[in-house]
Parts: structure tokens; C-alpha cells; sequence
């Protein structure tokens, strides 16, 4: 590669070139194929992140004013991935390293598979995300996969990258990278660090052109199956509302208007109210037109007007970790902050303001069997004004004080790593069958899906101020992933991608009549599916617009909650006898 010779202090100097990648990887389906997409469902916020540092380093010749640093970037969920191509350009280039960013537990083998490939080349690899993170910080010693990727000369980094960029940069363009680098016990500053940026031409491989970025990290909980409490820890660490603003006009300056904002918890951000105040100022001030998706817990109403400043500053869906409605299973798991008393009030307070909510939902906890699993389904339908529900299945991430205690003890967990996505059943529950299991999950999508209650969910979203039609895709999303794709819908994008020779290594190579034939199959069959499933949301929509009583619509779930009568809900009666907060078991008392 030719490079320009450069004058500087009266000497020519040979400029050099340093291109690093970067890659977001995906992981394998059931059938051994890189689950990927035309236009992926959520953007990846480390790759996100890590650009952004990079270029900002880049920019400032922090290596040296002679050394030209190139960064690419590539969400496998969105991409098929040009290994031959990247090859042949780090190659070229004087230095060159590839990143395998954001690596979370399900991606892992994918992670090494394609890492593999370059470390055949001698192309220097590092690989950090929060399987990595997770397994160093809460585990005595290296397990056996992360220490079978470091013999491979796969370089391991724990913990986060700012404030400390240079340093490893430093070492992958000299050729000494660290086996391991571990700053998990050094969570570095946030409040004025390089912002999270990605290209246009990346972001809109996403669907709805949704990029990211986080407020903060850690959250003070100490929820057992969280590996975020274990990684980023459970002090509040966040950017400043002048970074935030940062983030915005450089986003807007790209036409890109549409954001997840990734902490775990922004209610528990001690920033909120501030950041809140200047994404209203842009909006209402200056015009911009932005909005964005949060995750907030259960008990976010109870401060004053978070819920009025976060609709108005543009949050129009709203993820909540309900977790559960079970007080047993929520104690077990130390969610004690979670309150199902408080449940339909917070949700009631979202949907009067328009916001769209999803819940998380999880299957498997101790207590749980296929009847209650059922029952409490049902009455969540019943009493909660929930949008979208979508179903998990308890797994023992690494990273999380769950894992911790099962390995620490012996117990059996699948070896397999790829499995560790939340809708596979990787530790034996304590009475139900791995089959049971299994098939509480499947119903459960199959039974708060149903044709019923989704008009039910339309109709109270009416009632509430929010268009049907603006459901009428994210539920059909949704209600069609499990049954359709056999993918959670959090991994759902549009337009399967499957490479019939980038199969997982273990798994032999289809022949390519049989594998064509499927996928013709698959595509029309899916499709008509789709198309099956939509068209029934979409009449249901044009029904309830067209009904001259929507906007009278009432039932329980959206009836405005008096507290001597709150106790009369089936969800409070149903657990009773498991509630421990005093207060409540008052109330619950003089309400009999």
C-alpha cells in the first residue's frame, strides 16, 4: 500500500496506517446459522460507543501525528460479514486489529468462530463484552471457554474503554497486546467522555434507522439473575446533559431522530430530571424532533414527574422489568423493589400519556409450575393495562450472583454457551421437567397473544389517546416471532439472512438442493404467516377506529385505582399470603 510521504520539523516521515475493526457478532440459531437480517431489530450501543472513542482518538493522531488510523464497523445482525474482504484490507494496512465488541454470553462461540479465522491470518484479535466482563468479575477463575479463546491468541478485555483507549491502542499498533486486560475493579468517569456515534449508513441497517446511546450505567438493585449490577456496576455513573445534547445534534446532523437509550434503569439515574429538562428544551424550544425508547422500573411513578418530563422530552415506549407477579418468586430473585400493588398504577400513569409499554416477563422461577404460570398470565391480561409482554425463560447468566452460586456448587448448567440467550433452558428447574418448561414458555407467548386480547390491548390504548394503528405492528412483531421464526422477538429483524457455508463448525455443510428448497419454503410459508397474522391486527385496528364509542372504552386494567379497592384485584388476592411489606398486608387485612 503506497504510502504519502509527509513533511514535518524539516523531515520527510513516512506516514503509516493502522486500520482497526470493529465487529458486533451475532449468534447461532438452532439449526447452526448466524441469525441476521436485512434490517436488524436493536442497534449495538458498545459498537456504538467504541467507534466513537476511537474516532476521537483517531482525530487527535493520538498515536502520533504520522499514523493514519482507519476504523470499520460491522453489526453481524444486520451484515453478512466480508471476511475475505476485511483480510485483505488489514493486510494492507502497516498495523491492523480486530475487535469482537459487546460480546454477550450467547455470542461467544460466534464471537470465537469468526475470530478464529483471522487469528489463522496472525491478524492480532481482542474481545470484550459482557460475557468477558461478567466471567472475570464474579468467577475465582477463567473459565474453560474464555481461556480456550486466549490460547488461540485472542486478546481478553474486561471492563469498560474510556479514559483508557489509548492505552490499548497503543499496544495493538506496537504488536504487545495483553492476553487479558482487566479494569473491572476501575469503572472510569463518564460524565464529559467521548460520545457513542455511529455512520448514517450503519444506523439505518436498523429497523425504524434506531441508534443508541447510554445516560449512565449501573443501577443500585441487586436483582440475582442481572449481570449488569456485577459489570457496570451499582453506583449511578452518567454522562452530562451538555454530553447528552452532544449526542442529539451530531445524530441529528445525520437525519437519525430515533434512540434506545440503554441503561438499565433510567429512573434510578441521578441525573434524570436534568437530562430530561434539555431533551425538552431541544424539542420545544429549538424543534427537534427526536424520540426514544426507556427502561424503567416499577416504581418510576412514585417520583415526582418523571413519568410527565420523560413523555414530554420524547420517551414513547417504555420498557419495564415487571419481572413477575409472584412476590415469592420477586423476593427469591431480591427484586424487592418491585411492588405488584403498585403495578397498575404505574402503567395506568404511562398509557395516560400516551407512552407504549412492554414488560418483561420471566418463566422458571422456583415457585413457578405450568398452572401458575397460566393463572398468572391470565390475570395479568385481566388487571394490568400492558401493551406488550414479552416472555423469558430464568437463566443462570455468567456475570450474575445466580450463575455464581450453581457453578460454586457444582450444579449442572449447559456447556453449551450459544444457549445462554433467555429462551433456552439452560439449568434444570426445581419440579418442573425441562419439557414442562419448555412448553410454559411456548404457551405462554400462544396465550397472552391472542386474537381477543390484542383487540383488547387496541381498544384500551384508544381509550387512552394512542392511535390503534400504532400497535398494530409492534404486536403483530411480537405475537409472531416464537411461532413463526423460533426467535425471541428482541432478535427479530425483517428479511431472514442464511449463508448456507456459514454454518456453526460442529454442524455439517447442507447440500444446496436441500438447503435452497427450505429456504424457498421457509420464505413463502413464513411470509403467509406474517401476512396472516398482520392482516388480523390491522382489521381489528380499523374496527376499533371506527367504533363512535372508542374513546368510552373501560375495564379493569385501566379503571382508575382506588386504594380500598385495589385489594380486591385477583393478582392481590392471588398472593396474599406472600406479600411481606407491612403496610400492605394492613391494607390487605381491613379490605377483607
Amino acid at each position: 500500500m503506497p504510502n504519502p510521504m509527509q513533511a514535518m520539523n524539516g523531515k520527510t516521515r513516512a506516514r503509516k496506517s493502522f486500520r482497526i475493526v470493529l465487529i458486533k457478532p451475532s449468534h447461532y440459531d438452532d439449526d447452526g446459522y448466524v441469525i441476521q437480517w436485512y434490517r436488524s431489530a436493536i442497534p449495538s450501543n458498545t459498537l456504538a460507543s467504541l467507534y466513537g472513542l476511537i474516532k476521537v482518538a483517531a482525530d487527535a493522531h493520538a498515536l502520533g501525528p504520522d499514523i493514519d488510523i482507519t476504523i470499520d464497523a460491522y453489526d453481524e445482525t444486520n451484515t453478512i460479514l466480508p471476511i475475505d474482504q476485511i483480510i485483505r484490507d488489514v493486510e494492507e494496512a502497516d498495523q491492523s486489529v480486530v475487535g469482537l465488541v459487546g460480546v454477550q454470553t450467547n455470542q461467544f462461540p460466534r464471537a470465537v468462530d469468526v475470530a478464529r479465522r483471522f487469528r489463522l491470518k496472525d491478524i492480532q484479535v481482542a474481545m470484550g463484552g459482557f460475557h468477558v466482563s461478567g466471567c472475570i468479575s464474579m468467577l475465582e477463575d477463567i473459565p474453560a471457554d474464555i481461556q480456550e479463546a486466549m490460547d488461540l491468541g485472542i486478546s481478553m478485555y474486561a471492563g469498560e474503554s474510556e479514559h483508557r483507549i489509548e492505552e490499548f491502542l497503543s499496544d495493538a499498533w506496537n504488536g504487545k497486546m495483553k492476553p487479558l486486560y482487566n479494569y473491572m475493579h476501575a469503572l472510569p468517569d463518564m460524565t464529559d467522555t467521548s460520545i457513542p456515534l455511529l455512520t448514517e449508513r450503519e444506523i439505518r441497517r436498523t429497523a425504524g434507522h434506531y441508534t443508541s446511546f447510554d445516560s449512565g450505567r449501573g443501577c443500585p438493585f441487586q436483582c440475582s439473575f442481572c449481570t449488569i449490577i456485577n459489570v457496570q456496576g451499582r453506583i449511578s455513573r452518567r454522562r452530562s446533559p451538555d454530553s447528552i445534547e452532544k449526542i442529539i445534534r451530531a445524530n441529528e446532523a445525520q437525519g437519525i431522530r430515533r434512540y434506545f437509550v440503554t441503561d438499565d434503569n433510567f429512573a434510578r439515574n441521578k441525573d434524570w430530571e436534568s437530562v430530561l429538562d434539555r431533551m425538552i428544551h431541544l424539542k420545544e424550544n429549538e424543534g427537534l424532533k427526536f424520540k426514544f425508547v426507556i427502561q424503567v422500573d416499577t416504581l418510576c411513578h412514585r417520583t415526582p414527574n418523571f413519568i410527565e418530563k420523560a413523555v414530554r422530552a420524547g420517551a414513547h415506549r417504555i420498557f419495564i422489568g415487571l419481572e413477575n407477579i409472584n412476590p415469592d418468586s420477586l423476593m427469591g430473585a431480591k427484586k424487592r423493589q418491585n411492588k405488584i400493588w403498585e403495578y397498575r398504577k404505574m402503567l395506568q400513569m404511562w398509557k395516560e400519556r400516551g407512552a407504549m409499554t412492554y414488560a418483561g416477563y420471566i418463566l422458571g422461577f422456583p415457585g413457578d409450575t405450568p398452572e401458575s404460570i397460566r393463572r398468572d398470565i391470565e390475570i395479568i391480561k385481566k388487571e394490568l393495562p400492558l401493551d406488550l409482554v414479552e416472555f423469558f425463560i430464568l437463566t443462570p447468566l455468567p456475570g450474575s450472583e445466580d450463575h455464581k452460586v450453581l457453578h460454586e456448587k457444582g450444579v449442572w448448567m449447559d456447556p453449551d454457551m450459544n444457549k445462554y440467550d433467555l429462551n433456552h433452558i439452560t439449568a434444570h428447574h426445581d419440579t418442573m421437567s425441562d419439557d414442562e418448561l419448555w412448553q410454559a414458555y411456548q404457551d405462554a407467548w400462544k396465550q397472552y397473544y391472542t386474537d381477543e386480547h390484542a383487540e383488547t390491548i387496541m381498544r384500551r390504548a384508544v381509550a387512552c389517546g394512542l392511535k390503534a394503528e400504532k400497535l398494530i405492528l409492534p404486536l403483530t412483531w411480537f405475537r409472531g416471532s416464537v411461532p413463526i421464526e423460533g426467535i425471541h422477538p428482541l432478535e427479530l429483524g425483517w428479511l431472514r439472512h442464511k449463508v448456507r457455508k456459514d454454518r456453526r463448525p460442529t454442524l455439517p455443510i447442507e447440500n444446496p438442493l436441500i438447503f435452497y428448497t427450505r429456504r424457498v419454503w421457509d420464505f413463502f410459508t413464513h411470509h403467509a404467516r406474517w401476512t396472516r397474522v398482520f392482516w388480523k391486527h390491522y382489521r381489528a385496528a380499523r374496527s376499533i377506529e371506527a367504533d363512535p364509542d372508542k374513546m368510552h372504552y373501560t375495564d379493569l386494567a385501566i379503571e382508575p385505582v382506588h386504594e380500598d379497592e385495589e385489594a380486591q384485584l385477583e393478582m392481590m388476592q392471588e398472593h396474599a399470603h406472600r406479600i411481606t411489606d407491612p403496610r400492605k398486608q394492613a391494607e390487605m387485612q381491613k379490605a377483607s
